[in-house]
This record gives C-alpha cells, structure tokens and sequence, in this order.
C-alpha cells in the first residue's frame, strides 16, 4: 500500500481544482449580477431625471405662457381703461373736466407704454442700454407728476451693449429711481451711464431736489422703493451709492455692474 508520492499530490490537485472553479465562478456570477443590478438601478435613476427634467421643462413653458398671457391681458385693460377715459373726456360738457379725463387716459396709455418696453427684452439676447433707456424714459416723462411741478428728464452718457439679463433690471431699476426723483424733487432728472474704470461700469440717477437726510442709510429704510433697488441690484451683483449729485446738492443714486 505504499503508492507514489506524486501520484497521491496529483489525484489531491485534481479533486481541489474542481471546487476552486465553482468558488470563482459564483463569485463571479454574484459580481456580475451586483453589476447588472447597479446598472439597472442606474438606469432607473437616470430615466426618473429625464421625466422630471422634462417636466421643469414644461413648467417653465407653461409659466412663461401664463406670463405673457398676463401682460397681453394687462395690456387690453390699460387701452380700454385710456379708450374710456377719452370717450369720458369728449362726452363731458365741462371743458375742465374734459381736460383732466384727457391728461388721465393718457396718463393709463403711458403706463402701458412703460410696462410693454420695461418687458420687451424678454425674448432678446442683449440690448443697447443707453437707447434703451431713451425709450423708457420717454415713456416714463408722460407719467410723472406735472401739477404744479416741472421735470426735465434727460438720458446721457456712453453706449453700451448689455446682456437682457442685466438690461432688465437696469431698467427696473432706473423707472423706479426716477419716478422716486420725481416724488421728491423738481427740476431736471438725469439718468447717465459710464465707465467706471477698474469697477466696471456705472449707472446713475440724479435730481436737483433737497437729497438725501443726513445720515440717510438705505438699508434701515423702511420704504419699499428702497428695498425694491436693493433687490434689483443684488440681481446684478452690483452695488448702490447714494449720496449727493455732483453739482454737491439733490440726490443721486449710482449703480456699479460689471457685464460678467
């Protein structure tokens, strides 16, 4: 019974191989099926991102459709409310107060006009700012108090082509200062762009009335034009100075914006 050694080592290799194998084997089969159930997790996931991408997608078409379908409503109210007002005006016997029924539709038709310009670079890539801002603030003279007082607005400075969504809110921006300038002051509104060197640019507002108070700080003001600018330029990543105009009396507002 004494055997070959080698023969006895080759019959125990040939009985380990087998069970080797099978060990690989499963071990492969489970890694292959922890793949393909990864990849098929994966693919669920990625199709649960392209049924919800596609539903912000159509979030997004309907609210835009729901917006201009706002302005269009808006707009169909301030001409018919100006188309009242005229025929008011004409039907009226006294000749006073035809004037005011007359001064009031087109006050409604200026407003109009500003809402459709302030919103009209909606579906625009860029804007030339400073002709822009000649457009508002034609519109926005038809609007601004005139009872016993006088305004001069005037549009200055360089041009300057803008990304809409910086143009927008300039223009935001630059109705609201003004028609802030024309509650408290008289005389001329200037609205000028510039170069600020090193800053970017520069845009202003400035009137000749008495300014700010002393010690005026825009950020404990409790008046919601301020807090309107505030937003508007933080909209930018712009920053506001306020303070006195160059002539050193009335008030001007300056916004610095970069086009980045």
């Amino acid at each position: 019974m004494s055997g070959d050694p080698n023969q006895v080592t080759a019959v125990h290799q040939s009985s380990t191989c087998p069970f080797a194998e099978r060990v690989a084997i499963e071990k492969g089969q489970k890694e292959l099926e922890r793949r393909n159930e990864t990849e098929s997790q994966l693919r669920e996931a990625l199709a649960r991102e392209h049924m919800l991408l596609d539903k912000k997608v159509e979030l997004i078409r309907q609210k835009d459709l729901l917006s201009r379908e706002a302005d269009h409503r808006l707009m169909n109210g301030l001409q018919m409310i100006s188309s009242l007002l005229l025929r008011q005006s004409r039907e009226t016997e006294s000749s006073k107060t035809a004037e005011q029924l007359k001064i009031a539709a087109d006050r409604v038709a200026a407003i109009g006009s500003v809402h459709q310009r302030l919103h009209a670079l909606d579906q625009i890539g860029s804007v030339e700012l400073k002709q822009y801002l000649e457009g508002l603030c034609h519109d926005l003279s038809a609007i601004l108090p005139a009872e016993d007082v006088h305004h001069d607005l005037a549009v200055e400075g360089i041009s300057l082509q803008v990304p809409t969504s910086i143009g927008i809110p300039l223009g935001f921006l630059v109705s609201e200062l003004v028609m802030n300038c024309a509650k408290y002051a008289s005389g001329k509104i200037i609205v000028s762009l510039g170069l600020k060197p090193g800053k970017g640019y520069e845009l202003s507002v400035s009137d000749e009335g008495p300014g700010f108070p002393e010690g005026f700080d825009p950020k404990k003001s409790k008046g919601s034009g301020m807090k309107v600018v505030s937003s508007l330029v933080n909209q930018i990543g712009g920053q506001a100075i306020f303070g006195p105009n160059i002539s050193g009396r009335g008030a001007r507002v300056t916004v610095l914006f970069t086009l980045d």
